[in-house]
C-alpha cells in the first residue's frame, strides 16, 4: 500500500492525515500506476479536504478512474462537461435516475476540482472557470432532459405571435455569470422565456408562464434537493424581478418592463454579471441586448454616485454590525470590497467605455489604470489580494464542501488552512492575509470618498474644561459650578450622573483604546447637550446609551468621527425618552443617524420592499436565524427613522401611521415567503386541486390598527390566516402531509418568526384571537369556511372588526376572493335596533374593563384617550355602526378600511353632516397625535381630564345622536 509523505507536513497535522489516509485503503489498492507527484499531491489533498476523503472512501473506484482517465492531471476543454454529462443522461428514463446520475457526476468532478486547486495544478482563475462550466453543464443538460417529458405531459410552449415552440432562457447571475464560481458556491439564476402564449399538443393547455414555472421547479429540485447522493448546486432565485414575491419565470416583455419601471441601482449592479448560461441562447442574447441600456448608461453616470455611496456605506455598516472580520468574503478588506471597487467603475463609465462591459473581475481590474486612471500600484495590489483571498476561500470550503468563508477558530483547523495556503504556521498566513486585506481596505476607503465638509462644530475652546470633569481633578463644588456656568439646569444632578458613569466598574475596566475613544466623544457630546431645553434630563438619557456601547467602542468611533450623528443623537434623545430607550437597548441602530437625508426621509413602500429584498439577498436562504435578525434590524431601523421624522415635525401623524404600516406589510410579505419556502422544501407544495399546486393560495388578513393603516409604535398585529385549497388533499413532496396540516404549520411558522425574541428583540407581538371561533378555532381557515362562519356564526363585534380587515400579505388572486366575501358580509341588511343594542353594549363593556375609572370626586381625574367617553373607541364604534347599518345602501362605505376615509364616505352619502364629519375627523387625529406624543415621552395613554374637553364633549354628543346613551 502507498504511504503518505509525512515530512512535508507540520507535525500537528500528521495524525489528521494518517486518519484520512487509512480510510482509503480500498481506493489505494485499485491504483496501478501514478505520476511522480502523486503521493505529495494526495498528502496535501487528504490534509486539506475531509470531503475528498469521504467521497473516495464511499466510492473506492473513483480515484483510479480519475487517474486512468487522465482527468486528474488535465485541464478540461470548455465543452468537456457538457458532452460528458449529456452522454450520461441520454439513456436515463426516470427523474429518480436523473437525480442520482447528476449528483454522482458532480461529486466526481468536485473531487477533481478540489484536488487540482489544493495541489495548485490549477490556478485560481482556472478553478473558478471550470467550476462555472460545471454549473453550466448541470443546468443545461438537466433542463434539456426535463424539457422533453414536460412537453409530453403539458404540451409544447408556443409563442402567441411567433407561433414557434419556445425554450426557457436561464441567466446566471453573480459569480456564476462572471465564470467565477467558488468551490462550494450556490448558483443565482433567473428563468425567462421569449413570449407569452399557450402550450400545444395536449388535452389541457397551460399558459407558457405556468409551463416554465413548473419546468423551473423541477430543475431546482433536480439540482438543489439533498439526497443520499448529496446535492448538485444550491439554487438561489431571489435576484429575479420582485424577488421571492415574483413569479419563478417571466417573459422577455415582463423582464424589460420590470427593469424600466422598478429597477434599482443595486439591480444594475447585479446585472453587470448576468450571462445567458443555458437554454435558448440566441433568444437570450436578444434579451441581454434589450437590457444593456439599463445596466450601462451612454453617458458617464454621475447620478449613480449617491446610490453607490449608499451601497458602500451599507457594506461598511454591515461589517461593523455583524462582526464579520473573520469572514474573507464579507469582512473588512474582503472579496466583496474588491468586487465592489471594480463594479463601481463599470456602472459609472461602462456606457461610454465598452471595454468595461465585461463580467470577469480578473479582466476588469487590470484595465482600470488605462480606463479610469486608477494608479497601477492600486490595480496590482487589488488583483494580488483578490487571488489570495479567493484561494483562501477555496481552502476553507475544500475541507467539508460547505458554503462558508469564515476563518477557522481552532488551532488544528487554522494550521490546516495555513498549510493549504502554503504556510507552515498560522501566524505567517494570518500576517499575509492581514497585509492583503489592509491593501483592499485602503482602496475601498478611497472609493467614492465623502467630500470633506466644513464643519460648524469646530473644536470648542472649552474642550479641556469638559475633559476636566472626566479626569477626577475637581471637587464637587467646582464641578457643579462649571456645569451651572455651562448651562445645566440642575448641575448637582448632572454632576452625579457624570460621576456615576466615570466611577462605574465598566468604565474602570475599559481598555486604553476604549478610554481614548470615550474622551474623544465627551466634549462634543456635552457641548451639544447644553444646547437642549432639558440638558440634565438629556444628559441622563445619553449617558445611559454611552454605557450601553462602551464594550463596543466602534460605536464611540462612529460618534467621534460623525459630529452630525452625535448632534442628531442628542437632539432626538432630548425630545423623546422612548427614542433614547430604543437606542440604548439596541445601539446597533446608531448607524442610522449618520445620514440625515435618509434619517428624516423614510422610504415609501416600494423603496422599503426593495431595501429589504436587497438585505435578504445577502443572506443564505437556509440561514433562518440570520434572516430573523435581519428582519428585526430592518424593522427597528425604519421605526427609528419614522420616530425621528415625527419628533422633528418632518412627518405629520397620518404619514407616520402610513410608514409604520408599510413597514409591517413589507416584513409580513418577507416572513410569508420565508415560511413558505421552509415548509415547501420539507413537504412540497400543497395541492389546490388534484395535480395543481397552490401558488400559494394563502393570505394574511390584517385587522385593527394594521388593517386600518393606523399602526403606532409598539402596536401588535391582529392577524387572520386564510388558504384556498382542498384540505383533504396532500402536499407533493417526499414527506407528504395533508393540506390542512401544511397550512396550520405554515401559520405557526409565520407566528414563530414574528413573535420570537432574539438578541435583536421581537418583530411584532401577534394576536390571532379575531380568527373564526377565536382561540378555540383553527389557526388557518379556508376561504369557504371563513365565509360560512361570518354568515352563520359571527357576532356583531366580529363584523365590526371586519370593517377594518384587509389583506396585508399573500396571494393576489385569493385577495380578490376575500374582498368579495367581505363585501357580501358587510352589505348584508341588518336590524337597526339589534345592531344599536349590540354596539352599545359592547362599547359599555369595553369602557368598564379598559377605561380610566376616574370619578368627579378624585383630586386629579384623568381621561383615557382610547377608552373613555368621547375618546378614540367611540369614534371607531360609531364608524363601524354606520358601515354595518348602511353598507347595503352605500357600498362606498366599506371601500376603505381606515376611519378617516370611511368618515369621508359617510359625509359624501350624507349619513353625517359636514360639521359632524369634520369634528370626528379632527378629534380622531388629535387623540392619536397626543397618543403618539405620550409614547415618545414614555407615558401612558391617559391625560388630565381638564384637557381636550371640547373635543370629547363634541364626540360624545354625536355618539348620543346616533347610538344613544
Amino acid at each position: 500500500m502507498l504511504n503518505p509523505h509525512l515530512d512535508i507536513l507540520p507535525e500537528a497535522l500528521q495524525p489528521l492525515l494518517q486518519q484520512n489516509w487509512e480510510k482509503l485503503s480500498a481506493a489505494l489498492d485499485q491504483v496501478k500506476s501514478t505520476p511522480t507527484s502523486f503521493i505529495d499531491d494526495l498528502t496535501r489533498v487528504l490534509t486539506g479536504s475531509n470531503f475528498v476523503t469521504e467521497q473516495l472512501e464511499r466510492n473506492p473506484e473513483m480515484l483510479s478512474d480519475l487517474l486512468d482517465s487522465g482527468n486528474l492531471y488535465t485541464e478540461y476543454a470548455p465543452n468537456f462537461y457538457q458532452e460528458s454529462l449529456q452522454s450520461i443522461l441520454a439513456p436515463l428514463e426516470t427523474e429518480e435516475q436523473l437525480h442520482k446520475a447528476v449528483r454522482c457526476f458532480r461529486q466526481r468532478e468536485q473531487v477533481r476540482l478540489i484536488w487540482r486547486d489544493l495541489t495548485r495544478a490549477s490556478d485560481m482563475r482556472t478553478t473558478t472557470r471550470e467550476l462555472s462550466w460545471l454549473a453550466d453543464a448541470c443546468v443545461e443538460q438537466v433542463m434539456d432532459w426535463l424539457y422533453v417529458p414536460a412537453c409530453e405531459r403539458w404540451g409544447t410552449p408556443t409563442g402567441r405571435h411567433s407561433k414557434k415552440p419556445l425554450r426557457m432562457v436561464v441567466l446566471g447571475m453573480g459569480k456564476l455569470g462572471a465564470n467565477e464560481l467558488n468551490l462550494s458556491s450556490d448558483i443565482d439564476l433567473i428563468f425567462v422565456y421569449p413570449e407569452n402564449g399557450e402550450t400545444e399538443g395536449c388535452k389541457k393547455c397551460l399558459e407558457n408562464q405556468e409551463f416554465f414555472i413548473r419546468l423551473g421547479k423541477k430543475l431546482i429540485q433536480a439540482l438543489d434537493n439533498l439526497t443520499f447522493d448529496g446535492f448538485v448546486f444550491r439554487v438561489d432565485m431571489r435576484l429575479r424581478p420582485f424577488g421571492s414575491a415574483g413569479p419563478l419565470a417571466i417573459s422577455f416583455d415582463a423582464m424589460e418592463g420590470y427593469y424600466q419601471e422598478h429597477g434599482r441601482e443595486w439591480e444594475r449592479y447585479a446585472m453587470i454579471k448576468a450571462r445567458v448560461m443555458a437554454g435558448d441562447k440566441d433568444a437570450g442574447d436578444e434579451l441581454m441586448s434589450i437590457l444593456r441600456p439599463f445596466v450601462y448608461r451612454k453617458y458617464i453616470d454621475f447620478s449613480a454616485f449617491d446610490s453607490l455611496r449608499e451601497m458602500k456605506d451599507m457594506i461598511s455598516r454591515e461589517v461593523r454590525r455583524k462582526g464579520l472580520n473573520n469572514n474573507v468574503k464579507l469582512g473588512s478588506g474582503g472579496i466583496r470590497e474588491v468586487e465592489f471597487i471594480a463594479q463601481v467603475f463599470q456602472l459609472l463609465r461602462g456606457g461610454r467605455d465598452s471595454r468595461l462591459q465585461q463580467r470577469e473581475l480578473c479582466k476588469i481590474l487590470p484595465m482600470l489604470p488605462d480606463a479610469v486612471g486608477m494608479p497601477q500600484v492600486a490595480s496590482d495590489e487589488l488583483m494580488q489580494a483578490y487571488e489570495f483571498l479567493r484561494n483562501a476561500e477555496h481552502a476553507i470550503q475544500a475541507v467539508a464542501d460547505k458554503q462558508t468563508q469564515e476563518l477557522p477558530n481552532t488551532e488544528i483547523e487554522q494550521l490546516r488552512l495555513a498549510f493549504s495556503m502554503g504556510f507552515s504556521k498560522w501566524d505567517d498566513f494570518s500576517s499575509a492575509l492581514e497585509n492583503q486585506r489592509n491593501n483592499v481596505r485602503t482602496h475601498f476607503a478611497d472609493l467614492i470618498a465623502q467630500s470633506e465638509e466644513e464643519t460648524s462644530n469646530e473644536e470648542s475652546s472649552n474642550q479641556e474644561t469638559w475633559l476636566s470633569l472626566w479626569k477626577d481633578e475637581l471637587e464637587d463644588e467646582q464641578a457643579e459650578a462649571i456645569l451651572k456656568e455651562q448651562g445645566f439646569d440642575t448641575p448637582k444632578e448632572a454632576w452625579e450622573l457624570i460621576n456615576n458613569l466615570r466611577q462605574s466598574k465598566m468604565v474602570q475596566m475599559l481598555q486604553q483604546i476604549a478610554q481614548e475613544r470615550l474622551r474623544l466623544v465627551l466634549p462634543n457630546m456635552f457641548s451639544e447637550i447644553i444646547e437642549t431645553e432639558n440638558p440634565t434630563e438629556t444628559l441622563g438619557r445619553v449617558l445611559e446609551l454611552i454605557q450601553a456601547i462602551l464594550r463596543r467602542s466602534a460605536y464611540l468611533v462612529l460618534l467621534a468621527e460623525n459630529p452630525m450623528a452625535l448632534q442628531q443623537l442628542v437632539k432626538l434623545c432630548s425630545a423623546s425618552a422612548w427614542f433614547s430607550e430604543k437606542l440604548t437597548k439596541q445601539p446597533i441602530l446608531l448607524d442610522e443617524l449618520i445620514d440625515q437625508k435618509t434619517l428624516y426621509a423614510p422610504p415609501n413602500k416600494e423603496q422599503l420592499n426593495s431595501e429589504l429584498r436587497q438585505q435578504l439577498l445577502r443572506i443564505p436562504e437556509e440561514d433562518t436565524e440570520q434572516i430573523m435578525d435581519a428582519l428585526r434590524y430592518f424593522k427597528n431601523a425604519h421605526v427609528l427613522k419614522v420616530a425621528a421624522s415625527e419628533i422633528t415635525g418632518a412627518l405629520p401623524l397620518m404619514k407616520v401611521s402610513d410608514y409604520l404600516t408599510w413597514t409591517a406589510e413589507v416584513i409580513l410579505e418577507a416572513v410569508v415567503d420565508v415560511a413558505w419556502r421552509l415548509m415547501t422544501e420539507k413537504h412540497g407544495s400543497p395541492q389546490k386541486t388534484a395535480g395543481v399546486p397552490c401558488n400559494p393560495d394563502f393570505i394574511v388578513l390584517g385587522y385593527g390598527k394594521v388593517g386600518g393603516i393606523e399602526l403606532s409604535y409598539g402596536s401588535d398585529l391582529d392577524l387572520v390566516f386564510i388558504h384556498d385549497s382542498d384540505p383533504n388533499l396532500f402536499t407533493d413532496g417526499d414527506k407528504q402531509i395533508a393540506n390542512s396540516v401544511f397550512f396550520t404549520r405554515l401559520g405557526q411558522k409565520i407566528i414563530h418568526i414574528l413573535n420570537t425574541f432574539t438578541t435583536s428583540g421581537q418583530l411584532y407581538e401577534v394576536d390571532m384571537r379575531l380568527r373564526p371561533s377565536g382561540n378555540s378555532g383553527l389557526l388557518v381557515s379556508s376561504l369557504k369556511a371563513f365565509r360560512e362562519y361570518q354568515k352563520k356564526e359571527a357576532w356583531t363585534w366580529e363584523h365590526q372588526a371586519l370593517v377594518r380587515a384587509r389583506v396585508v400579505a399573500g396571494d393576489t388572486n385569493l385577495k380578490k376572493g376575500y374582498e368579495a366575501v367581505r363585501a357580501e358580509i358587510l352589505e348584508n341588511e341588518r336590524d337597526t335596533e339589534k345592531l344599536l343594542k349590540d354596539v352599545s353594549e359592547m362599547r359599555e363593556k369595553m369602557r368598564q374593563h379598559l377605561g380610566s375609572k376616574s370619578s368627579s370626586t378624585e383630586d386629579n381625574p384623568v381621561f383615557h384617550l382610547k377608552h373613555d367617553r368621547g375618546g378614540i373607541v367611540d369614534i371607531e364604534f360609531l364608524v363601524q355602526f354606520l358601515v354595518l347599518n348602511h353598507a347595503h345602501q352605500f357600498p362606498e362605505l366599506y371601500e376603505y378600511t381606515d376611519n378617516i376615509r370611511i368618515l369621508n364616505a359617510a359625509e359624501k352619502v350624507e349619513l353625517l353632516n359636514s360639521s359632524e364629519a369634520e369634528t370626528l375627523r379632527e378629534a380622531y387625529k388629535a387623540y392619536r397625535a397626543v397618543g403618539h406624543k405620550q409614547t415618545m415621552k414614555d407615558l401612558s395613554n391617559t391625560i388630565s381630564a381638564s384637557e381636550m374637553t371640547d373635543l370629547r364633549e363634541a364626540v360624545a354628543a354625536i355618539w348620543h345622536k346616533f347610538i344613544g346613551d
